[in-house]
């Protein structure tokens, strides 16, 4: 299993970065690579990416999701096998560190490996780079999901149920 890591600060809050990035269906919007995305649960993504004509189609389950801190994912089927995590550190009251490390399962020789995450490992950069043109250039987050994923299940969002505001219901 080869490992990729790439750390970069934007000029927004933590809340803001992780709001953004909680918005899967935008990828493409700034990320090249990413050619469509769609969320089917909570939990449950469909990823097309590709470079030029090349297209590779995966599912991912997100199996961990803490609001302004992580998101972890993996993606499911044998192909385009991997697992990845983004966290979100604030750093100063309008800066955020985003963090991403993909761990790449494949199979041949340890420098197959190697230099098959070379190129993941430009693209991750650059993607990067874009996400923070991208929310920079905005200011604000297109959208949020503030929801929790623990273990692959998704967390309800109140802890007990609303309750009624009628202290007794009528009779008669």
């Amino acid at each position: 299993m080869s490992t990729v890591e790439e750390t970069i600060v934007v000029a927004v809050p933590v809340s803001t970065a992780y709001n953004q990035w909680t918005q899967f269906k935008s990828f493409p919007r700034f990320m090249t690579v990413v050619k469509r995305v769609e969320q089917i649960r909570p939990n449950l993504t469909r990823w097309v990416i590709g470079v030029g004509p090349v297209r590779h189609e995966f599912d991912a389950e997100i199996v961990e999701q803490r609001p302004d801190s992580l998101v972890t994912w993996r993606s499911l089927g044998r192909r385009l096998a991997h697992r990845g995590e983004v966290s979100f550190r604030a750093t100063a009251p309008d800066r955020t560190e985003v963090s991403v490390r993909i761990r790449l399962r494949s199979h041949g020789a340890p420098g197959l490996r190697t230099h098959a995450a070379r190129p993941v490992r430009r693209a991750l950069r650059a993607e990067l780079g874009h996400f923070k043109e991208f929310i920079e250039g905005l200011g604000h987050e297109g959208g949020a999901w503030r929801g929790t994923i623990h273990d692959g299940h998704v967390r309800p969002l109140e802890t007990e149920p609303a309750r009624s505001r009628v202290p007794h219901w009528p009779v008669g």
